[in-house]
């Protein structure tokens, strides 16, 4: 059997391609022309050179295949042309998802975020039935991954045989690029986090993300999501762990979103207009701040059977693999 990973070239994609490797199943990647192969260093995958928004050259990558794990997306939280989130994110998505229809398929594995999930006004956490509307999704990448979601919803309902995982925070070895959370580790290792903000996100190791979407494609049913996480934590509460396995002293100062939320703006307004580099200081990650992001992940756990690799497991492997690697 012979699966498709789109996103290969990635922090969750290569995951799910060393699972499915590990599981005996023949992979192919789909890899865009120059893309960064260093996560596919060392692992054996047939590598097909396409686009998201190349239908012949999807056509190419599935025929021969009989599942599609499509994981690829525009992640970032700035970009100098926002209008890419929604070509790859949303129309990419659907161009694939079609593709996939038409040459028979037999099931497909879809990563969404855990972003187009709603949260409660409670505060409590959110799980995949939380009412979510677009107006409630911060920055573009939270937007077009909603507005692929719905994409993905209204295809399922037609026929197409797609399970949506819904992963949260991802955090382990291998994050070359980093992640916006990768690099968080990484500033806190270089001693760059003098402070932090009054927030909340769920981590996950990104082995058991991987995991996740092999157990989706096995057991999860059709037009349904599957929240992937672990443990819900404060900032605070992240830093700390990180100080216990580093020995570096977590921040103390604590800022209320809306004191940062000047000084995004500023940096917004630079890397628009002045530098063109992603800005020190991400408005949509200070926007994001506002919200407590917790959630539950019991469906995943109950009905895929999902691993809960301790969070300080995964922070541990992270934090060797960067120091190891010249990151600090």
């Amino acid at each position: 059997m012979k699966a498709l990973v789109t996103g290969a070239t990635g922090f969750v994609g290569a995951a799910v391609a060393r699972a499915l490797l590990n599981a005996g199943i023949e992979v192919r990647v789909l890899v865009r022309r120059g893309a960064d192969l260093r996560n596919l260093e060392g692992l054996k995958v047939e590598q097909s050179e396409g686009d998201l928004l190349d239908r012949d050259s999807l056509r190419r990558a599935l025929t021969g295949c009989r599942h599609l794990y499509h994981v690829a997306a525009h992640y970032a939280l700035w970009a100098k042309d926002p209008a890419i989130f929604y070509r790859v994110n949303v129309d990419g998505t659907r161009m694939l998802l079609e593709t996939a229809g038409e040459v028979g398929i037999e099931r497909i594995v879809y990563t969404s975020t855990i972003g187009a999930i709603g949260l409660p006004k409670d505060g409590g956490p959110g799980t995949e039935e939380t009412p979510v509307s677009l107006e409630q999704m911060a920055g573009h990448y939270k937007r077009s991954k909603f507005l692929a979601e719905q994409e993905v919803l209204k295809l399922a309902r037609e026929g197409l045989p797609v399970v949506i995982v819904n992963p949260s925070a991802p955090v382990g070895e291998r994050d070359v690029k980093p992640t916006p959370t990768g690099q968080m580790i990484v500033d806190f290792l270089k001693g760059r986090m003098l402070a932090y903000i009054e927030t909340g996100m769920n981590l996950i190791d990104v082995d058991d993300v991987a995991a996740g979407h092999l157990l989706a494609m096995q057991r999860g049913r059709t037009g349904e999501r599957y929240i992937l996480g672990t443990r819900n934590l404060s900032l605070l509460e992240i830093f700390q762990i990180l100080s216990r396995v580093t020995g570096i002293p977590a921040p103390r100062l604590k800022l209320p979103w809306r004191a940062v939320l000047p000084l995004a703006h500023v940096n917004r307004w630079i890397a628009d207009y002045v530098t063109r580099r992603p800005p020190r200081i991400p408005l949509e990650g200070v926007r994001m701040a506002k919200y407590t992001m917790h959630y539950d992940c019991c469906k995943a756990v109950r009905e895929l059977g999902l691993p809960q690799t301790p969070v300080e497991v995964a922070l541990e492997k992270a934090v060797r693999w960067f120091r190891e690697h010249g990151y600090v």
